[in-house]
């Protein structure tokens, strides 16, 4: 899994999943583009922690639809070109059908939907233009395991990603003749600043013991997977949504 001078773009990159892959592609030898929307100063230290380089912070609020292709534009300026999109960018709100009130729930859907859907499909449509000029290219698009079980809290969320495993599947089929391989990681529980509450609070023992590894993942274990997946000689697997949720929901 050698990506040396691969061109390599991850969205939400300021922490969690997404720096953890920025920093696992930049020890094989990428350049990153650290896309961030917001916290400056959370993506810069993910910047200062890659080694080699060139690499570059991008800012762009992804709910834009224009924003899309002024960020694979300017990518593709300063490097050259692009290799690899990991679309990891995401926003989870709670939005209980029998809690929440009519405007409430509309914006959550509009906010979910916007970010998680919308927003990587956006950035695959550039994104594929640009592969197919190159030759080839590897979308991986971090999904979750709430794509199967169900989000009841959070039902935006869950159905967004499911769209985005639609979505992923859909591309791998359209792309495949222009040799852009697209796949779909999907996590259960994984220690992120956006979990850290959650996994602290009372509920957070009964969290772990979802897992029969009695714990919940890392970010460089999914971020192990992402890689493996953006890498040469995973071309088979396109189209694949893989589960890294430590057996805490298995699906036929």
């Amino acid at each position: 899994m050698k990506f040396k001078d691969d061109v390599v773009l991850v969205t939400g990159a300021s922490g969690g999943i997404g720096r953890a892959c920025a920093l696992a592609f930049g020890q094989q030898g990428a350049h990153v583009a650290v896309h961030y929307h917001r916290g400056k100063d959370s993506a810069e230290e993910t910047m200062n922690a890659l080694p080699g380089g060139p690499h570059e912070l991008f800012r762009c609020d992804l709910s834009d639809p224009s924003a899309a292709r002024s960020l694979i534009e300017e990518v593709v300026k300063r490097f050259g070109r692009l290799d690899v999109l990991v679309n990891n960018a995401g926003t989870f709100q709670s939005h209980p059908v029998q809690q929440v009130s009519y405007e409430q729930w509309l914006e959550a859907w509009q906010v979910t939907l916007a970010i998680n859907l919308q927003g990587p499909a956006n950035l695959m449509y550039w994104a594929a233009r640009q592969m197919a000029k190159q030759g080839g290219g590897r979308i991986v698009n971090i999904s979750s395991r709430g794509a199967f079980r169900g989000e009841p809290d959070a039902p935006a969320y869950g159905a967004s990603k499911a769209g985005l495993n639609a979505l992923s599947q859909s591309l791998a089929k359209a792309l495949a003749r222009h040799n852009i391989f697209v796949t779909a990681v999907a996590p259960g529980w994984v220690e992120t600043d956006m979990a850290r509450e959650h996994l602290a609070g009372p509920e957070g023992d009964k969290i772990r013991r979802q897992n029969p590894l009695g714990r919940v993942a890392r970010p460089e274990e999914v971020a192990r997977v992402v890689l493996f997946l953006a890498s040469q000689g995973s071309d088979y697997l396109t189209g694949a949504i893989v589960d890294v949720n430590g057996a805490s929901y298995l699906r036929s």
